[in-house]
């Protein structure tokens, strides 16, 4: 700004140079976009800074439209059916290529010890650094998700248990009134090769808070309810005859047994205690402990003093980066990419990949094994863009955890390629091509339309074409596959999606559009974002104007710390890897940062997660 003022008064024909100038810096902004650092920071203020804002959260985003944004804002349409796809597309083009995360470092455990496996654990389960407690990621959308975990040893004979207590139902405030058991904790066995949502799939048995048993989703009542501070006990008997018998205790007193299963459908594989949380911290009691919360039952062992052959071990993980592989999908919307996402990974369980996108998020939302889709009364179009910010920030994640991953998006900008496989540098890295001939993708949509609603408008789709490139192999990218179509057909159908996408013209709602001060960047009053944030800001980099500080300028409070927001979700008291570089006194698991001093003086007493959860990813 003080630039411009500068300039403007050197030069006769000054507006007309500046206008010229101006352009140009627009335009070489719209190509190089925010980084993503920036971006999630935005994302994520109103919850990293509790300052009065928890227990408005919620309010603030179901707000009216014409509520937001100041008296120069811009009305968007509200379209109910805009999913995950559509939102994934506004974020395709937003960011410059990240540098590539530090590697988490794992603590070496002792195999012969049974633990929470940190590798057979969702990604936003953070595990204690003892390896015999955790907690799940509750910021935003993630206290819609359910997070699992299963121990390092299962077992297939004798009697065996265990015991688990949840030490705490982490508020969530942000949550509507109307969410449905908002603090639930799942407890059981599973085999190795199952997802981490106990319950849900053949050979899965949990024993959930809300009263109920569940295997292959299916639901019956059982036992009692049991929540914070309630300490339930797990056995399995393999000793009672051809069937193996599951059973649970509560706090000490018998709830009799939930499950029957035969070994001959086990088939010798092994079951492996499991626990599926919402919302709540748990403590495990594998017999590591020198007093039982409870004595168990007579002829029971625990399963960490079993003898080592008796104990299985589970699936490790790879031991260098250079083991791990990254698929990166891509194809315009309803190709068919979760599909085959889904079939490798089923096709293919020793590599246990973890799929990253939206319908494996939405997959993690369910309520008694059901998808919310149907039966959500909150407004849709919030919860999709919530599950799309849990998205991006378990991918963050992901690039510091040697595993194996499918990136399941549609990925069809090159740019978007390039910034997204940075971070997974040393991981084996390649890219899986969906292309259907036209009949086909025009099938495929048609049948998500009618099972989901309309996922993506028009007019991104046609974008999206206009703008799709096919993948080569390149320093970021070892192999492309082509799943179906095979390069040369493909190519010659793009060319025909390319130039009807161009005929097309641009979308209606371009983000230089309808914006006080015309272009992006230049301040000057508040906007209304289409993922309905309400707050004022100014333009990029703190040159703010009478609506907001900008980016780094703060909105509204100074200066923002610009720290890498996922490199500190492993900064907690008791937490695995680097969680000892913070001090312990007088905290729970989360670690807080600086605040005013006014509500510091108000936090002197040890913080609850809730307190405290807002730095946790």
């Amino acid at each position: 700004f003080n630039i411009t003022c500068t300039v403007g008064g050197l030069f006769p024909d000054s507006y007309y140079i500046l206008f010229l100038l101006e352009m140009k810096a627009e335009i070489k902004k719209e190509e190089e976009p925010e980084t993503v650092d920036q971006q999630q920071q935005e994302d994520n203020h109103n919850s990293e800074h509790p300052s009065g804002r928890e227990d408005t959260a919620h309010s603030d985003h179901v707000k009216a439209e014409g509520d937001k944004g100041g008296h120069y804002s811009r009305k968007r349409p509200y379209e109910e059916n805009r999913s995950y796809s559509y939102y994934e597309h506004r974020e395709e083009k937003r960011s410059r290529t990240p540098q590539p995360p530090a590697e988490d470092e794992e603590e070496n455990i002792d195999d012969s010890l049974v633990t929470i496996d940190t590798y057979n654990c969702d990604l936003h389960f953070k595990v204690s650094r003892d390896r015999y407690s955790g907690y799940p990621l509750t910021l935003e959308g993630f206290a819609y998700l359910w997070a699992g975990a299963r121990a390092t040893h299962g077992v297939i004979q004798g009697r065996v248990c265990y015991e688990m207590k949840i030490n705490e139902e982490i508020p969530v405030k942000h949550l509507p009134s109307s969410e449905p058991d908002p603090h639930v904790v799942r407890i059981g066995w599973s085999i190795n090769h199952s997802s981490t949502q106990l319950g849900e799939e053949a050979f899965s048995f949990g024993y959930g808070g809300t009263g109920k048993k569940s295997e292959n989703c299916k639901f019956s009542d059982f036992g009692e309810k049991f929540g914070e501070n309630d300490v339930i006990g797990c056995y399995i008997d393999f000793e009672s005859g051809e069937e193996v018998e599951m059973g649970y205790s509560k706090n000490g007193v018998s709830l009799g047994v939930a499950f029957r299963t035969t070994k001959e459908a086990l088939a010798g594989r092994a079951l492996f205690p499991h626990v599926l949380v919402k919302n709540c911290a748990v403590e495990f009691n594998f017999g590591q402990k020198s007093q039982p919360y409870f004595p168990p039952p007579e002829g029971y062992t625990y399963i960490h003093n079993l003898e080592m052959e008796d104990k299985i071990r589970g699936t490790k993980g790879p031991a260098t980066k250079s083991e791990c592989e990254i698929l990166m999908m891509v194809g315009l919307p309803a190709c068919g990419k979760t599909t085959w996402a889904v079939k490798h990974a089923e096709e293919n369980p020793e590599k246990k990949y973890n799929i990253l996108g939206t319908n494996a998020i939405m997959d993690k939302m369910k309520v008694m094994g059901l998808r919310r889709q149907r039966n959500y009364a909150g407004r849709w179009d919030i919860l999709i863009q919530q599950a799309t910010q849990c998205l991006n920030r378990l991918i963050e994640i992901a690039a510091r955890k040697r595993r194996n991953y499918i990136l399941d998006q549609t990925n069809v900008y090159g740019s978007a390629r390039r910034r997204k496989m940075r971070p997974f540098e040393g991981f084996q890295r390649k890219a899986i091509v969906i292309f259907p001939t036209d009949e086909d993708l025009k099938e495929r949509t048609l049948k998500q339309t009618n099972e989901q609603g309309k996922d993506v408008p028009d007019h991104a789709v046609l974008e999206m074409k206009a703008n799709f490139t096919l993948p080569e192999t390149c320093d970021f990218l070892e192999a492309v596959t082509f799943a179906e179509l095979q390069h040369d057909n493909a190519e010659n159908l793009l060319k025909q999606y390319n130039e009807e996408g161009r005929k097309a013209g641009p979308p209606p709602d371009k983000r230089y559009d309808n914006r006080q001060g015309g272009f992006r960047g230049r301040g000057g009053g508040s906007y209304q974002r289409y993922d309905n944030r309400d707050y004022s800001r100014g333009g990029y980099q703190s040159r703010s104007g009478d609506g907001g500080s900008g980016y780094r300028g703060g909105y509204n409070q100074g200066s923002y710390n610009n720290q890498n927001y996922y490199s500190n979700y492993n900064q907690y008291p008791g937490y695995s890897q680097s969680y000892s570089q913070t001090p312990a006194s007088g905290q729970t698991y989360n670690h807080h940062q600086q605040q005013p001093a006014q509500q510091q003086q108000q936090q002197q007493q040890p913080q609850s997660y809730n307190q405290q959860y807002q730095q946790v990813c």
